[in-house]
């Protein structure tokens, strides 16, 4: 008798090599965060219609001088999304090695933006660079989204950056998305450990749910 070896794909062991960053995160040595495993940062560059990191190009510069994959995240309010995509895009000038982001939550200081707004926004970004961009959210996604069972047309496209600090993993990911890329499982106070990167200290820390050529692939530098 033949014996019929069945085969099994092994899913990847999620990864913890990406930060995020922003101008509240006041020292950040990027040569430091590298060698304490850091592969990649994303970086708070714009939000609304107006407002610029002030941090954001000087560190860019760095990061790459570091050997740090880079990319950028725009904070959506109220308003409309195509004018903020294209106010981010014309801010950032992104190159095609630059992850795109769009920071969806609760606005504190002002009005929050819709999910209808949203989809105004990374449609703009697809039709402008030709690649969809990430969606990162917490519990607004998950109230927008989560009773919904057929796949958003537009949001579906972009890949899930998931804020939540409880649990060992990712839990009610909205059906508009198959499963998660990233998870931030803790913002330096929250969430399990680790809490602290050497060159940052307590900083937002995420997983990301592949291994390190699928990273390198999402991020369009697959082979360098």
């Amino acid at each position: 008798m033949t014996k019929t070896r069945k085969r099994s794909a092994v899913a990847a062991k999620p990864i913890n090599v990406v930060v995020d960053l922003s101008h509240h995160n006041e020292k950040v040595d990027f040569v430091k965060m590298k060698a304490d495993g850091i592969v990649a940062v994303i970086h708070k560059a714009t939000q609304g219609l107006t407002y610029v990191d002030k941090t954001y190009a000087t560190r860019q510069k760095a990061a790459s001088k570091a050997g740090l994959l880079w990319g950028a995240y725009h904070f959506g309010v109220g308003g409309d999304g195509s004018d903020q995509a294209a106010f981010f895009l014309e801010t950032i000038q992104p190159d095609g090695a630059t992850l795109l982001v769009l920071d969806y939550e609760p606005n504190l200081t002002g009005p929050t933006m819709s999910v209808d707004q949203a989809r105004e926004f990374v449609e703009h970004v697809a039709e402008a660079t030709g690649r969809w961009p990430g969606l990162y959210s917490g519990h607004l996604i998950k109230e927008q989204l989560g009773g919904v069972f057929t796949p958003d047309a537009r949001l579906s496209k972009c890949f899930l950056w998931l804020a939540q600090y409880n649990g060992p993993k990712p839990l009610n990911i909205p059906p508009t998305f198959r499963t998660w890329t990233f998870w931030q499982y803790t913002d330096g106070v929250h969430g399990s450990e680790p809490h602290r990167v050497d060159g940052i200290g307590l900083c937002d820390r995420n997983k990301f749910n592949g291994s390190l050529a699928q990273l390198k692939r999402l991020w369009g530098v697959a082979g360098k």
